[in-house]
């Protein structure tokens, strides 16, 4: 299997943990969340991935129509486009395919939360820093029992808190076990909610 996106693996001194799937946010790269990674599991492997659309030169993961507006069509063939590449990573790298927590933030965040809409198998659990309802065309397959922590703004310009709230809501409908963590804060990843995603880390994964 090719590996169609640009990406970099670091192999973890601890094979037992699952791979941390780092998500950038839009004008990001792969390894923009390597700090966040060091914070939350030292031992992990990492894969920091780069998304392959560009805007304005600005890497993302999926097209947009406008500010908070996605191109639905593009955001469900790219999902199944990062679905596809963790299959190959994971036959490339030797790493259990089920084991994968993603780490996202912003526009990594959301193709995080629509992998989870789209296919129950494709991680075993996410961190979602600042981001949105990726569809709401689809129903939720049962994702009972996987392991989700939202990280959000109270004043987030670009993610109204009603927003954040209904993806929280969705996730935990269709079973997910989910942790809301709010910011009194903007669009911005601050330093204490990175310590709340990795308290929760160490509660729940690790």
């Amino acid at each position: 299997m090719t590996l169609t996106m640009k990406h970099i693996f670091k192999k973890g001194t601890n094979p037992d943990l699952p791979v941390l799937l780092l998500l950038h946010g839009t004008g990001g790269n792969e390894n923009d969340l390597l700090p966040l990674a060091e914070m939350l599991a030292p031992e992990a492997s990492v894969l920091g991935v780069r998304g392959n659309v560009s805007e304005n030169g600005m890497p993302r993961f999926f097209r947009r129509l406008a500010e908070g507006v996605f191109d639905e069509p593009d955001l469900i063939a790219r999902t199944h486009e990062l679905n596809t590449f963790l299959d190959a990573a994971a036959e490339e790298y030797g790493f259990d395919r089920r084991k994968i927590i993603a780490v996202g933030y912003s526009n990594g965040a959301n193709i995080a939360a629509s992998l989870l809409f789209h296919d129950v198998q494709s991680l075993q659990g996410a961190i979602l820093h600042h981001a949105m309802v990726p569809l709401r065309s689809i129903e939720l397959p049962d994702l009972a029992g996987i392991p989700v922590f939202m990280g959000s703004g109270t004043n987030d310009p670009i993610i109204p808190r009603a927003e954040s709230e209904e993806l929280g809501t969705l996730l935990a409908n269709a079973g997910a076990d989910v942790q809301m963590h709010w910011e009194n804060s903007g669009h911005q990843l601050t330093a204490t909610e990175v310590q709340a995603a990795a308290a929760w880390y160490a509660a729940k994964i690790s």
